[in-house]
């Protein structure tokens, strides 16, 4: 912008001093002062006298100095352009070569943004796809962690390490796209987990058929939601404030019972003393082959590959980990240091 502006400067001034100084017309004025900045060497308009020549050599001068400056700076932008593009790009690949065991969220928009949100207050490791620019970068005002592209491709979902990831959250406008996206998901990786949105009932069930773990529709769950909240006001209320938000005193997990790690399986709960030893409350447990036991007592028996759904703060969480063995970190995660 600068050069251009001083370059337009010496071109009038160019032009005023063959008009006034040399008594030219305008026309001829402004033709000379172009081919002296130009340089293009097609001579003199009309004769001039030393004075007159000497003013040319300093304007062809003027107009070299403004013309070079230009074009360093136009150059330079393109240069600059090009090698900050192919380090962006770089960084991009680096940083996604590293994601191991994260999350993946298909989709930035109202739904992916409260995920999103959550999973920053878990203090979790994801990636955020979305093919739209805008929504790419809101997400890289916010922070995230996100890349460009069509979740439903099997090249995009190989580039944010599909294969290395826990699970995936699709959370696309359309319900095409989701069943795409879970479809490519679990055949790039069979062992991952997949959460994805349906908007009809239908699509719920075509979703489940395709692989999903699971299948959330906003509108089945937030009518449950605002019933319970008419119903139970105090109840949700809590149960919310275990499994959501970064200001929690109490969280939920669950464990799995490895046998190979675990020391408790075979045992009742009284006789592995979990809560004695650490605090945390076993609320559930769920069987391999799906059987829930809510409200288990001490003489439930611990087997292998149960589920524990328990409560605590976050070090009776950990230390419950501890004694547990180590989980199982494809399909879970350990609590969060607080």
């Amino acid at each position: 912008m600068a050069g251009a502006i001083a370059l337009g400067g010496v071109f009038l001034f160019g032009t005023l001093w063959y008009r006034i100084i040399e008594g030219w017309s305008w026309e001829d004025a402004a033709y000379m002062t172009v081919i002296t900045l130009a340089t293009v060497g097609y001579g003199e308009t009309h004769p001039l006298g030393n004075r007159g020549r000497l003013f040319t050599i300093a304007l062809i001068l003027l107009g070299v100095v403004n013309i070079g400056y230009i074009v360093n700076r136009f150059t330079e932008a393109i240069i600059q352009g090009y090698f900050q593009q192919g380090i962006r790009l770089q960084q991009q690949r680096r940083l996604m070569e590293s994601l191991s065991e994260h999350y993946i969220i298909c989709g930035f928009s109202r739904t992916g943004r409260q995920i999103a949100k959550e999973f920053r207050a878990e203090g979790v490791s994801f990636v955020v796809i979305d093919s739209e620019i805008e929504s790419v970068q809101r997400a890289q005002v916010e922070g995230y962690t996100v890349y460009q592209g069509d979740a439903t491709l099997d090249d995009t979902l190989l580039k944010v390490g599909i294969e290395r990831a826990i699970c995936l959250v699709a959370a696309l406008p359309s319900d095409a796209e989701n069943l795409y996206t879970v479809l490519s998901a679990k055949t790039l990786n069979p062992e991952i987990r997949a959460i994805a949105r349906a908007s009809t009932e239908e699509a719920l069930v075509k979703l489940q058929r395709g692989g999903a773990d699971e299948v959330i529709s906003p509108y089945i769950t937030g009518g449950k939601r605002m019933a319970a909240a008419a119903l139970r006001p105090q109840v949700l209320d809590f149960v919310d404030g275990i499994l959501a938000g970064a200001d929690r005193q109490l969280y939920m997990e669950e464990f799995l019972l490895e046998p190979a790690f675990c020391p408790f399986v075979g045992q009742t709960l009284q006789k592995a003393r979990l809560r004695s030893q650490t605090g945390a409350l076993v609320l559930a447990i769920r069987r391999l082959d799906g059987t829930l036991i809510g409200g288990p007592t001490g003489d439930t028996m611990l087997m292998s590959q149960d589920r524990l759904i328990c409560m605590g703060t976050a070090e009776q969480l950990r230390d419950l980990n501890k004694i547990l063995g180590p989980i199982n970190s494809k399909q879970l995660r350990r609590p969060k240091n607080s």
